[in-house]
């Protein structure tokens, strides 16, 4: 048995988990035996799909129902194809929590809500915050500059109270927590919870080859580099030999291996080049993207894959926020989450101590 409830906030509230503790839906990462980890210690997870397939994807979630009893959440791509088809794939299977890395649409907002579906985008600046609580979020996720994978460059400790200023809802803080410190600061800021990723990804119940975790934990407080040149978006991740030579190398030699990679996630993936044409087209219009930030994007799975699920450290990339420095060893989820909690608690009886 896992620790008894010690922190009550509107995010435990909401989506009826016992530790406000979120697993971030990393991709490759965040399967069914991690978010099963999580759920069952109390904490929130979150199933990773970006990576998966409409029907890998169904099996995920009906493997993570088999594992556990308890709530837990799927990230998914606002602007995918086959958005819409995914959020009824939630509502059938009664799945507590819908993530999402870009702002959904109203409506997907809305039909989720319906249905009784907690909606928690990420967001990166105050006024996505705003835009998204005044079409019906029910929660926000932050994710400072520290983070890993894609990400700002605004420190937590800057985006978290402006954000909390933005909005009324419930607010998790996630980039550069690891332990029950953070979460206390965090939740003296004013936040219903944290997320953590990389933490989650160093531990028992993550899938990553082990040869890859010990690659993660004998990286120190410099081991993390933020590149666009991988997919055209910075991208927080291990300093390797690859990430250096991808650094190092002109546009014109990364074209071959991009387009390659590229061919391969869509033989992963199961699209057709039209729906991949489609997909590049929504993401244009919703970021911004060029066609070779695009091409680049494609790409960027199957180096995350090689690295994180195949373990070849020489093909992929390796995803990872800043704590990566400060950890050093690999708990399960259930030792990790309780330690986080408990020590909370035990720093927020101690700062109560300097009220006059």
């Amino acid at each position: 048995m896992t620790t008894e409830q010690l922190l009550r906030t509107p995010l435990t509230d909401l989506v009826g988990v016992r530790h406000p503790v979120v697993q971030t839906g990393m991709g490759w990462v965040a399967g069914p035996r991690l978010v099963s980890g999580t759920a069952n210690a109390g904490g929130l997870g979150i199933l990773a799909s970006a990576t998966m397939t409409y029907e890998e994807l169904e099996r995920a979630i009906l493997e993570v129902k088999e594992r556990t009893d308890q709530p837990f959440g799927v990230n998914l791509r606002a602007d995918a194809a086959d958005a819409p088809a995914r959020c009824d794939l939630l509502i059938r299977h009664g799945v507590k929590v819908a993530s999402f890395a870009l702002a959904p649409t109203k409506e997907l907002i809305a039909r989720l809500k319906d249905h009784g579906i907690v909606v928690m985008p990420s967001v990166g600046l105050p006024r996505h915050a705003e835009k998204v609580a005044s079409w019906g979020a029910d929660a926000v996720m932050i994710q400072g500059g520290e983070g890993g994978g894609h990400t700002g460059s605004v420190p937590t400790t800057l985006l978290l109270p402006s954000v909390l200023d933005a909005v009324d809802i419930p607010v998790v803080a996630a980039g550069g927590f690891f332990d029950g410190r953070g979460l206390a600061a965090a939740l003296s800021y004013g936040a219903a919870g944290i997320g953590m990723g990389t933490r989650f990804l160093l531990t028992r119940d993550s899938a990553v080859p082990d040869a890859v975790k010990e690659l993660y934990l004998s990286h120190d407080v410099n081991g993390t580099v933020v590149t666009a040149k991988v997919d055209g978006m910075p991208h927080r991740m291990l300093r390797t030999r690859l990430v250096e030579e991808i650094e190092e190398t002109s546009a014109i030699r990364r074209l071959g291996p991009t387009l390659r990679r590229t061919l391969e996630f869509k033989q992963m993936s199961g699209m057709s080049w039209r729906e991949l044409a489609r997909d590049g087209r929504e993401m244009k219009r919703t970021q911004g993207r060029s066609l070779a930030q695009m091409a680049l994007a494609a790409n960027t799975p199957m180096m995350l894959k090689a690295g994180l699920v195949e373990g070849d450290t020489s093909a992929g990339v390796l995803a990872s926020g800043q704590v990566v420095g400060v950890l050093d060893d690999l708990p399960s989820c259930e030792e990790l989450i309780d330690r986080v909690v408990v020590e909370a608690a035990e720093r927020l009886r101690g700062a109560a101590a300097y009220l006059a």
